[in-house]
C-alpha cells in the first residue's frame, strides 16, 4: 500500500475529505511556494545569432505556475538541434526568450486551477514544453509525465523528447513493418540512434549514413544494418540500390535537409516514403510536386508535438517509450551531460557534428 494511499485514507476517516484535505494540500503548496528562491539560473537569448547571444544569468525570475501547469525543478535538461534554429531564428520566436524544450526533474508547486491529472507536489516527472533552460521551469501538465522508478536520474530527459521523435515517426510517418528497407540519414545522431535501435526491435532492415569510422560502428553497434560513409562515397544513391537488390528503401528518415533530399528521391522505391524531419544542412528547398509522379512518392515534413497534440497521444507514446527502454534495453546514450553555464560549448559542439547521442545540461 502506498505512503500516499495510507495518508489519505487516515485523513478522510476524521475529516471531511472535500473540505478538510483540500485545506491540508493548500497549506503544503503554499508552504512549498514560499519556500522557494524568487530568482534562478538560466540561460536567455534576447536577439538571434550566434552562441554568443547565448547569455548565462543568475537573476532570472523563478517563473510562477499558471492554470494547466506545474512548477518543475530541473535536474536534467535535454538540448536538441532544433534549439539551435530557434537561437538562430530559422525557426522566428518572440525574443526576449528562455530556450529549451525537455527537462527532468521535482515538482515544487502547482497551477492555482485547471486539470492537474492527479501531478502532486513531489512527483519525479519529465516534461515538454518550452523555457526548459533554466533551474525552474513553468511545466504544462498536459505534456508531463510521472517517471517509472526503474529509470535512472537523466535517462527520462535524454529519451523523451528524442525518443518520442523516432518512435512516431516509425508509427505514423510511416509505419514500418518487419523487413522493410530503412535508410536513416545521420544514424549516429540523437534520433539517428533511436531509429535504429528501435527500427531493429519491430524487424526492420536498416541502412545508416554517417561521417566518420567512428559514428558508423555506434550506429552498428545501435542496430544498422549496413553503414555508409556519405563523405567517403562517391555514389551514395547506387550504394544504396545496390544493398537493396536494386529497388530502393521503403522510407527514408533524413533529418539533414537540403544536402541528401534530391538524392532521397531518388533513392526511395516505387510507392515509398521520404520523411524530412530537420533542417541541420539547411532548410529543403521549395519542391515541384510534378517530381513526386515518376514513383508515387510520398514526401512528409512530420513534427512530433503533432502526433503527441493529445493528452491521450502523449502518455501513450511516452510509456511505450519507456516500455521500450525498460524491457527491450535500449541504449539512451548521453554524449555528455555540460554546466548549464556551459551552454555555448553544448551548442558548439552540436552544431559541428561533433556529438554521438545526447546532450544534456546541468543547472
Amino acid at each position: 500500500m502506498s505512503a500516499r494511499y495510507t495518508t489519505t485514507r487516515l485523513l478522510t476517516s476524521r475529516f471531511q475529505p472535500t473540505t478538510r484535505l483540500a485545506q491540508l494540500n493548500n497549506q503544503f503548496t503554499r508552504t512549498m511556494a514560499t519556500s522557494l528562491p524568487k530568482t534562478m539560473k538560466g540561460v536567455l537569448v534576447e536577439k538571434t545569432g550566434g552562441v554568443e547571444v547565448l547569455q548565462y544569468k543568475t537573476d532570472l525570475p523563478v517563473p510562477t505556475p499558471k492554470a494547466g501547469e506545474v512548477l518543475v525543478k530541473n535536474d536534467f535538461i535535454g538540448v536538441n538541434y532544433i534549439d539551435t534554429y530557434f537561437r538562430t531564428g530559422l525557426y522566428p520566436a518572440p525574443k526576449p526568450e528562455i530556450l529549451g524544450r525537455e527537462a527532468e526533474g521535482t515538482i515544487v508547486a502547482l497551477g492555482p486551477s485547471g486539470d492537474l491529472l492527479n501531478l502532486q507536489v513531489g512527483d519525479r516527472v519529465v516534461w515538454l514544453g518550452t523555457s526548459a533552460y533554466a533551474e525552474y521551469a513553468a511545466a504544462p501538465a498536459a505534456k508531463t509525465h510521472v517517471i517509472p522508478s526503474a529509470l535512472e536520474p537523466g535517462v527520462a530527459a535524454a529519451s523523451i523528447l528524442q525518443g518520442l521523435t523516432a518512435l512516431t515517426l516509425i508509427r505514423e510517418a510511416y509505419e514500418v513493418k518487419k523487413g522493410d528497407w530503412v535508410l536513416v540519414h545521420a544514424a549516429a545522431g540523437g534520433v539517428g540512434l533511436w531509429l535504429c535501435q528501435l527500427l531493429r526491435v519491430v524487424g526492420a532492415r536498416v541502412i545508416g549514413t554517417a561521417s566518420t569510422s567512428e559514428k558508423i560502428e555506434l550506429a552498428k553497434v545501435n542496430g544498422a544494418e549496413f553503414m555508409v560513409n556519405y563523405k567517403e562515397e562517391s555514389d551514395l544513391v547506387g550504394k544504396i540500390k545496390e544493398i537493396t537488390g536494386g529497388v530502393g528503401v521503403n522510407v527514408v528518415f533524413d533529418s539533414t535537409g537540403k544536402d541528401q533530399f534530391e538524392n532521397d528521391l531518388e533513392i526511395v522505391a516505387r510507392k515509398g516514403t521520404v520523411v524530412s524531419y530537420g533542417n541541420s544542412s539547411g532548410a529543403v528547398p521549395p519542391l515541384a510536386i510534378s517530381k513526386l509522379a515518376g514513383k508515387n512518392i510520398k514526401v512528409l515534413r512530420p513534427t512530433l508535438f503533432n502526433y503527441i497534440y493529445t493528452r491521450e497521444e502523449f502518455e501513450r507514446y511516452s510509456a511505450e517509450l519507456f516500455d521500450f527502454i525498460i524491457k527491450d534495453k535500449l541504449n539512451v546514450r548521453v554524449h555528455e551531460t555540460y554546466p548549464l553555464a556551459d551552454i555555448a560549448r553544448a551548442h558548439t559542439d552540436l552544431e559541428g557534428r561533433k556529438t554521438t547521442g545526447k546532450l544534456l545540461l546541468k543547472p
